[in-house]
């Protein structure tokens, strides 16, 4: 295992594992409907440029970002497919969204009218997707006020309008009707679109949920992100279709002891031991993407077996029960995330633990680590 600069941890992605979650996504949906895969927050820690990469080998129809900054790694670095900017952008900006030829999310009508009017100065077209607030609260055109806007935004000669798109707000609670409220809603303001003339042929509502549970939110073009990574909408979705991780994370033993009854471990005295333990002290703690909510209740594989962890997660070290295992010595790998032996443990299971969502677990440890890529 190489650790690079001094520090014993290592965050691994599996870009094979990458592509055979994308194919899974193409079997779901069918060839007639299009995929835009999210990449937005460092591709969920798993880095922008060489996830866009694979993806855009593997032919996705479009990249959806959350800022104009990473779309413009993406451009440098030679990345040609359609770029949508998920979030909104200040008026500032715009020279970028046509510098570097990209989409933009318009969900008022001053974005929108500044995007024309700078585009026309520059004889250029600039291409858009409505979003459409169908229930999520967030940025958006009230569904019923679609028609209205519509008829606002298509004056504007220099703006394409690609379609309409909208956020599933709970379609992980399968048990949950507002997920048919939301599609109901969203058929209506394509309805709306098309009576006016608009064509509309990229509207897209589903999420990496709606992918895998609802059919029904697959219109022309589907948004998966969480599940190219191998993670799931929350930690108890069940999972109609085989992913694999993508992501392994993995630091080392610094040290193990040998503790007598009721010895405390950790800030705050939250575990004692229960007769003679033997305890490893790891190289990995909250300020290298680990949860200090997952203190006594997570657990990470030594040697093949998942032992549990013990005492407060600190900022750069946890701690270890592996009385029952045999041979354990410092230097030997501890794998917190991903698969060691047979055993294996998930995003989603540590995202249990620690009482979040593998989004979340993905990100933080993810973001700002030393990678290593393979496959």
């Amino acid at each position: 295992m190489n650790y690079n600069f001094y520090r014993p941890t290592l965050a691994e992605i599996n870009l094979s594992n990458l592509e055979f979650n994308f194919r899974q996504v193409e079997k779901i949906v069918g060839l007639k409907t299009r995929i835009m895969a999210v990449i937005k927050c460092d591709a969920y820690g798993h880095g922008l440029l060489p996830i866009a990469k694979r993806l855009a080998k593997l032919h996705t129809d479009y990249l959806a970002v959350a800022s104009i900054d990473e779309a413009i790694i993406l451009r440098e670095n030679k990345i040609k497919s359609p770029i949508l900017i998920l979030g909104n952008i200040l008026i500032k900006d715009i020279n970028a969204i046509i510098k570097y030829n990209l989409a933009q999310t318009i969900s008022e009508y001053q974005l929108a009218s500044e995007l024309s009017r700078m585009a026309k100065q520059n004889n250029k077209i600039i291409r858009v997707h409505i979003k459409v607030d169908t229930g999520m609260g967030r940025l958006g055109i009230p569904h019923w006020e679609v028609g209205a806007f519509l008829e606002r935004v298509m004056k504007f000669e220099a703006l394409h309008v690609e379609g309409l798109f909208s956020h599933l707000s709970s379609a992980d609670n399968l048990e949950n009707g507002f997920t048919k409220t939301q599609i109901e809603g969203f058929k209506k303001a394509i309805e709306i679109g098309r009576a006016l003339g608009l064509e509309l042929p990229m509207n897209n509502l589903a999420n990496s949920a709606g992918v895998m549970a609802h059919k029904d939110t697959h219109f022309d073009l589907v948004r998966p992100g969480i599940m190219l990574y191998g993670g799931l909408p929350s930690p108890r979705f069940p999972r109609p279709v085989h992913l694999k991780p993508v992501m392994r994370f993995s630091g080392q033993i610094i040290q193990v002891r040998d503790f007598p009854d009721h010895t405390p471990i950790g800030y705050g005295r939250t575990y004692h031991t229960r007769g003679s333990q033997k305890a490893a002290v790891l190289s990995a703690g909250y300020g290298d993407g680990l949860f200090r909510s997952m203190s006594n209740r997570g657990k990470v594989l030594i040697g093949g077996k998942k032992v549990d962890l013990i005492g407060r997660i600190s900022m750069n070290m946890a701690v270890c029960e592996v009385s029952g295992l045999k041979d354990v010595s410092p230097g030997m790998e501890a794998v917190f995330l991903g698969t060691q032996g047979e055993e294996t443990i998930t995003g989603d299971d540590m995202a249990d633990w620690a009482e979040t969502v593998s989004y979340e677990v993905f990100c933080s440890i993810g973001i700002g680590r030393n990678r290593e890529y393979r496959g």
